[in-house]
């Protein structure tokens, strides 16, 4: 019940009220055209993609490290010593269409997207904006001598979400993103292959370069045996020039969104949070 009372809650909120260069966007309205603009500045949150495209034939270089858990301290030098590190390439085909490909040193899996705007929101038209997200994972770190009976197909993954997203006003964005998500393979027995989440997140402007940023992804039909846990993630962005740096906790290290939302280990009440960046160039 608590799940649905906060879920009807963001829903209500939600409902209540590109770039040529990032510095551009700090002093500008939120309005362009009658459009909204820059709800969010990252392509990301923290874990779950924004309704951010990158402009037209523009190409963006987006380094995210995500170190080991903090609560280890100096024997893994508070996390240091376990980072692991995802090379994202994504290019504009047009503003409203975005292509992707990354390669993430957890379970060494590369991957391939697409993101897509559908609706943008309007002043004194459509509240909403709306876009798109598909990818298409391999996870290349599976072993045929621990699975003798391991296949290609089993290697494959795959993600379809909807992002849904409403600048409230200048300094406040609110987004929910309903996400399916398939994996050929699953390290639980009971868990099923195709698995369901929604997620939800936001970002408060601080000042005209720092904003903080939250998401959070709700599993509808985690394996009751699973002991994976729910993400939840907290970060820092910073505009400066060309670039935005994100600096964030987590209780999930996986950055692909088959890995936060259905295999983050991680516990905040404990201490198990792994501290990261992510860092993108447009070229």
């Amino acid at each position: 019940m608590k799940h649905y009372l906060t879920l009807l809650l963001f829903v209500t909120v939600i409902t209540a009220n590109a770039q040529d260069d990032l510095l551009g966007e700090i002093d500008t309205d939120s309005v362009f055209d009658n459009y909204a603009t820059a709800a969010f500045k990252g392509l990301k949150i923290v874990n779950f993609e924004s309704t951010k495209l990158v402009a037209d034939k523009e190409l963006v270089f987006m380094v995210s490290h995500r170190f080991g858990s903090v609560e280890n301290g100096f024997d893994t030098f508070f996390g240091l010593d376990d980072a692991v590190t995802r090379l994202s390439f994504i290019y504009g085909i047009t503003d409203a269409i975005n292509v992707g490909v990354s390669r993430s040193s957890f379970q060494k899996i590369y991957e391939a997207s697409a993101k897509y705007r559908l609706v943008r929101q309007k002043e004194n038209g459509f509240p909403f904006t709306v876009v798109g997200y598909n990818s298409i994972l391999l996870n290349t770190s599976l072993e045929k001598d621990n699975l003798p009976k391991l296949e290609f197909k089993d290697r494959l993954a795959y993600t379809v979400q909807l992002l849904i997203s409403r600048k409230v006003n200048s300094n406040f964005s609110l987004e929910i993103a309903p996400t399916f998500f398939h994996d050929n393979f699953v390290f639980v027995n009971e868990q099923h292959n195709s698995q369901y989440a929604i997620g939800l997140g936001g970002r408060h402007k601080l000042s005209k370069r720092w904003s903080i940023n939250m998401d959070y992804g709700w599993h509808l039909n985690r394996a009751d045996s699973s002991p994976f846990k729910n993400p939840l993630s907290i970060g820092f962005d910073l505009e400066t020039g060309g670039h935005v740096f994100q600096m964030h906790f987590s209780n999930a290290q996986a950055m692909n969104t088959n890995g936060f939302l259905g295999q983050a280990t991680g516990d905040w009440s404990d201490g198990d949070i792994y501290f990261g960046f992510n860092l993108s160039r447009v070229f």
